[in-house]
């Protein structure tokens, strides 16, 4: 009974380890916030950009939009220390709005830190852009991105993930459709106030992260309780012999 104690609690604590050890990689990942918004709509999309690197420092973001849906309309938030630009194409199929038809889409959108040192080692940083109206219909729309460095390291963060596999080791940030007038989660309006979504996001942490790590802080817990209710074992044992 000691050592089905004690073999409990050692592999509870392993457990709880890696289980936080996983979630750190995770939590690294380039982001778009909010993850789904609704068909048709207007939404304020959010680029959360952590830096890796422990010697280098965060200095592009590269943001490449869907070809094969695009935006027809996308405005860019200034960003203080960072300057931008804006690449546009004719769509490939034809586009039309309410305000007639569209000659231009948005094909990418590339920010530089100018007079800054960029996005430190152990700190994250946002890009936003107000874009719509999204696609009317169900889906996924994929935002291939590649981060730089100060150092010349390049990260592409580009990989989609196929159905029934696990995620990718670079996932592109992507964003979910969803049907017209379904619960679209933190979708915003055009005209919805950015510096209302940025607080919100900079003070919520991402859930699948924060759950991933509770799951790793019961399993230390357990671990630690069961390590104690071994030792107990083991002195009472001890006492009564």
């Amino acid at each position: 009974m000691i050592r089905l104690f004690s073999r409990a609690g050692v592999l509870g604590v392993v457990a709880g380890a890696a289980v936080l050890a996983m979630t750190v990689p995770a939590s690294a990942h380039v982001t778009l916030q909010p993850s789904t918004a609704s068909a048709g709509s207007y939404a304020t999309l959010s680029f959360k950009v952590p830096t890796e690197e422990d010697n280098a420092s965060t200095t592009g973001i590269d943001v490449q939009f869907p070809v094969d849906t695009p935006l027809a309309s996308v405005s860019v938030q200034p960003k203080a220390g960072w300057t931008y630009k804006v690449a546009k194409a004719a769509p490939a199929k034809p586009l039309s709005t309410d305000d007639g038809q569209v000659s231009e889409v948005v094909t990418r959108i590339t920010w530089s830190a100018q007079g800054s040192q960029g996005i430190k080692p152990g700190e994250f940083d946002t890009f936003t852009v107000s874009a719509g109206p999204l696609p009317d219909k169900a889906g996924q729309l994929t935002f291939k991105t590649l981060q730089t460095y100060s150092n010349g390291d390049v990260v592409r963060w580009v990989d989609v993930a196929q159905p029934g596999a696990g995620e990718p080791e670079k996932p592109a940030p992507s964003l979910t459709v969803t049907a017209a007038g379904a619960d679209a989660g933190s979708s915003t309006g055009a005209h919805d106030s950015v510096s209302t979504q940025n607080a919100a996001e900079t003070s919520q942490p991402d859930g699948s992260d924060g759950t991933a790590r509770w799951l790793g802080i019961v399993g230390v817990v357990l671990g630690a309780l069961g390590l104690l209710a071994g030792a107990f074992a083991l002195v009472t044992s001890r006492r009564r012999a």
